[in-house]
């Protein structure tokens, strides 16, 4: 591993404010060991409320402004689509679907929400505009949504992959991307396909949790030659869960519990 300081990404997901699973204390504790770590971007894949009302968009407004981080990417989930959240979603928030490029990393955020729908899509209208965006082909490479692109194991019946993953996985694929980020489904998770890595994240703050998983969000470090996906339980250790090589992803580890392989 390079000694050299990793461009460092925060990714949190499914807070789920107002809803009686979302827990306050570990909200606070997650802001505290975000500005403790103090990454270089902050990324939120979705599901920042419970039911889309305004009154909730402010509650995480006010709880993602306390994260002293200088690039910050907000996308809406299913839950933020219901009740025409998307509404209060742009006045606090922003465009749905938005860019950021710092430290040589591009990354792309997908909104693949549809209103009062569960399920997701992004559309062939987008395809273009990532072909276009990816076209450096020395920039590292990351898309974010928050609807899975792959079932994740301890789902259950998954009803919820992006209508058209296939096709954005092909048009992931050829454009290089090197990550994709996801939330949904409140467990982490990560994929190796083809060459690209998919992260799924768990729930950061939320009681909401399926079988033995806890909450949690991600870090990823971006080294000149190496990435690591870190698991980070609040008030826990960090536990690396992938580490691969930048151009060489056929030669990449993985923890034992994790279902991802290396070809």
């Amino acid at each position: 591993m390079s000694t050299e300081r990793p461009v460092t990404i925060v990714q949190i997901s499914d807070l789920h404010c107002g809803s009686q699973y979302h827990i306050p204390s570990l909200a606070t504790r997650v802001v505290d060991e975000v500005n403790e770590l103090a990454p270089d971007a902050l990324i939120v894949t979705g599901d920042l409320t419970d039911m889309g009302f305004r009154q909730e968009f402010q509650v995480a407004h006010r709880l993602l402004s306390r994260m002293c981080v200088e690039n910050v990417m907000v996308l809406p989930g299913n839950h933020d689509a219901r009740n025409v959240g998307d509404l209060h979603f742009e006045e606090l928030f922003g465009k749905r679907s938005t860019e950021l490029v710092f430290g040589g990393v591009r990354v792309l955020g997908l909104d693949s929400s549809e209103p009062d729908l569960d399920a997701g899509r992004i559309g062939r209208q987008r395809y273009l505009w990532i072909e276009e965006r990816f076209a450096d082909p020395s920039e590292f490479k990351i898309v974010a949504l928050h609807h899975h692109l792959l079932p994740v194991p301890g789902t259950g019946r998954e009803r919820n992959i992006v209508y058209d993953a296939g096709d954005l996985l092909r048009v992931l694929n050829s454009s290089g991307c090197d990550v994709v980020l996801c939330g949904h489904k409140h467990v982490p998770n990560v994929w190796r396909l083809e060459e690209m890595v998919i992260v799924n994240a768990g729930t950061a703050c939320s009681h909401r949790l399926r079988g033995m998983t806890r909450a949690s969000y991600n870090i990823i470090e971006v080294f000149p030659e190496r990435v690591r996906v870190i698991l980070k339980h609040p008030f826990h250790e960090p536990e690396v869960v992938a580490d691969f090589e930048r151009d060489l992803r056929r030669q990449c580890t993985w923890k034992p519990h994790e279902r991802g392989e290396c070809g």
